[in-house]
């Protein structure tokens, strides 16, 4: 006699694909999101740097003086 607990099972293998597909997506999504932040960092910190040397290089900007 066959063991009944190895027959295929249509119903969770429909199931288990579907979850398996949303998992993909799931996956997928957050990749990206977190390679679109990361990039975001990374220009924002050479701005940073940018702005911080040229800001050193060119020196302070004196204040207006305000008219009396």
């Amino acid at each position: 006699m066959t063991n009944p607990w190895l027959k295929k099972n249509p119903f969770l293998s429909m199931w288990l694909s579907g979850a398996n597909a949303v998992a993909s997506s799931a996956r997928g999504r957050i990749a990206s999101e977190a390679k679109r932040q990361s990039t975001i960092a990374v220009n924002k910190a050479a701005s940073d740097m940018f702005t911080l040397w040229t800001d050193a290089m060119t020196g302070a900007r004196a204040p207006k003086r305000r008219k009396r």
